[in-house]
């Protein structure tokens, strides 16, 4: 049985991570029990809580712009709602045996140990910065949360110079070329994949690729930077690859992500193949009974592949949130998976994907027809249709979807969302054409794009059946 650690005979939830997953099931939690029943201790180490890192890049871009926007709710408002919420504080040590966590104060150094009788994990993922000389030079700047977003922002309008490079061409990498293009900038895009989007296949990337390039972006493909040149005042001033040199003004990471959790890992708890915390239905850590983890720091089922991925997206951390705080607060509620559904852009071009890449298929030992068309946003006729392209990956044989992704302009990403259900559900190519969705020429052609390429997939598994 628990000793209560809290004030007044309450239990005491402790909280590690101050952004969407962990003030959610802070939230959460506090919706299901008052103060007397359950205290709540918070602590994140920024200046800010609860806000949104997907819209970084359109606030650095200025297509936002007030940062407070980016905000669902303040430290303040937290505060009202009972949750001991501590800035500028960073937790340095879990203690699963004592049932405590130790944290430091980022300011004044003071350190403090606080017992918990339930522990949330939320602390996120870290933008990858590899081990490079220069790679700390002034104006390198890795993009994860608002605290990096001004510090970028402050580099932007202090510098004189208009050369920017991005390393990466992710979704992060991308954005981030837009959001400087936005700012006046000449952006050069340094990218070590054969193609941008590496979640995308590379046939489907060189379309992005193409657009990027239209718009006044420099794509660098199949280069490795090896190392950031600075000046005698410290600041960046090119990036290196093996064989060419980039002038830089200001250098953007957009690699990509880790999981957050070297905290975990040193205090035992249970991580998986892509370093991330594995956790139950529950989002209960493994193995451990009151101590909870969600968002960017845990990893996921694929429901398409029946494996253990980490994707870094709002969406999930809130759900997260909204699983443990139920958990925690007496209810009962579960996270069954993910199909791997994302959207991006980069200036008109919207980019979709979800379900499994070619090569993900071929890892969990699938055997697939590909097909790919071209197609409009809207009736062929009708004013501002655009064209789009799509690819299906259906399974051989059963001719159960696999994945789709898409590339086109307004109009083309969010029809991923009609994949990403009849991925969850399960359903073949040949049931899909049957789908009966909305159609008005100014919405759609007769046979939305989606549909075109589901009927033509359901025609290529049926020929290549035995």
């Amino acid at each position: 049985m628990s000793m209560s650690r809290g004030s007044n005979g309450a239990e005491r939830l402790v909280v590690i991570g101050g952004d969407a997953a962990g003030m959610s099931a802070a939230s959460q939690a506090r919706r299901l029990k008052g103060p007397g029943e359950l205290e709540i201790v918070a602590f994140e180490r920024g200046h800010f809580t609860s806000y949104s890192a997907c819209g970084i890049p359109y606030w650095v871009g200025d297509e936002v712009s007030d940062r407070d926007e980016l905000i669902a709710r303040t430290p303040q408002e937290h505060r009202s709602r009972g949750i001991d919420l501590r800035l500028r504080t960073e937790v340095t040590e879990i203690d699963v045996e004592g049932g405590r966590v130790r944290a430091r104060d980022v300011d004044s150094g003071a350190e403090s140990w606080t017992a918990y009788d339930k522990l949330v994990i939320a602390t996120g993922a870290r933008p990858i910065r590899p081990d490079l000389p220069g790679i700390d030079a002034l104006g390198v700047h890795g993009v994860q949360t608002l605290d990096d977003g001004q510090d970028l922002l402050d580099t932007l309008t202090g510098t004189r110079g208009r050369r920017a490079v991005v390393v990466g061409a992710g979704y992060i990498g991308v954005e981030m070329a837009e959001a400087l293009i936005n700012r006046g900038f000449q952006v050069t895009v340094v990218n070590r994949g054969r193609e941008p989007m590496s979640t995308l296949d590379p046939d489907m990337g060189r379309l992005v690729h193409r657009a990027m390039e239209g718009m006044g972006i420099t794509m660098v493909n199949d280069a490795e930077v090896t190392k950031l040149h600075m000046g005698e005042d410290g600041r960046v001033r090119a990036v290196a690859t093996a064989d060419a040199e980039y002038p830089a003004d200001v250098v953007v990471l957009g690699i990509g992500v880790r999981p957050e959790t070297a905290l975990a890992k040193a205090a035992g708890l249970p991580l998986g193949e892509h370093g991330g915390l594995l956790t139950d239905l529950a989002m209960r850590v493994r193995g451990h009974e009151n101590i909870w983890a969600g968002g960017d720091c845990v990893e996921v089922l694929d429901l398409v592949s029946g494996r253990e991925r980490h994707i870094a997206l709002g969406t999930h951390a809130n759900k997260h949130g909204q699983i443990i705080g139920a958990n925690v607060g007496g209810g009962y509620a579960t996270f069954p998976g993910v199909v791997g559904t994302a959207v991006s852009k980069v200036c008109d071009l919207e980019i979709a994907r979800t379900g499994l890449r070619e090569k993900d298929a071929r890892r969990a030992g699938l055997q697939f027809e590909t097909v790919t068309i071209e197609s409009t946003s809207r009736a062929r006729y009708y004013p501002s249709a655009s064209p789009m392209t799509v690819k299906m990956l259906a399974e051989r044989r059963t001719g159960r979807l696999l994945g789709v992704q898409i590339v086109g302009r307004e109009g083309a990403g969010k029809r991923v969302d009609i994949a990403a259900v009849a991925l969850t559900a399960g359903m073949t190519v040949e049931q899909m054409t049957a789908l009966d969705l909305g159609y008005a020429p100014p919405f759609s052609p007769v046979w939305d794009p989606v549909l075109v390429a589901a009927r033509k997939a359901a025609g290529k598994v049926s020929r290549g059946a035995p």
